[in-house]
């Protein structure tokens, strides 16, 4: 029987709104490791402050390879250098994220400019001759 601080399975995606298929995958590529009782799977504090960081990161559209290896730092070299890895993540991101603004900005620009050019057509098409 799984400690109080340990939720299952099941509770695990219910909490984070993910599917079984995504806390499998990220078993899989090793962002989680619950600890296994039989074929039941328990997620301690340690599993579910990862998935808090992990569910972040993908909101801030880091890939899943950058965020496992920024929590593989954590073990390997301790929180300074996994705090300095952050920060360059977090600037290389927002460079992205900046561009992807323009983009965007661009794009509703053009696309205003056509409706207004279409409506334009269409009140000039409605004028009695």
């Amino acid at each position: 029987m799984p400690d109080s601080e340990f939720i299952s399975f099941k509770d695990m995606c219910a909490r984070f709104d993910v599917t079984p298929r995504t806390l499998r995958y990220y078993e899989y590529i090793e962002l989680l490791n619950p600890r296994k009782e039989g074929r039941s799977r328990f997620y301690g504090p340690r599993e579910i402050a990862r998935m808090k960081l992990i569910l972040r990161g993908r909101r801030f559209g880091f890939s899943l390879e950058d965020i496992r290896q920024w929590l593989l730092i954590y073990g390997e070299k301790g929180t300074h250098e996994q705090y300095r890895v952050w920060i360059d993540l977090a600037n290389r991101q927002l460079g992205v994220l900046t561009q992807q603004r323009d983009e965007l900005n661009q794009t509703m620009a053009e696309l205003e400019a056509l409706r207004d050019d279409t409506a334009a057509l269409l009140e000039a098409m409605d004028k009695p001759a």
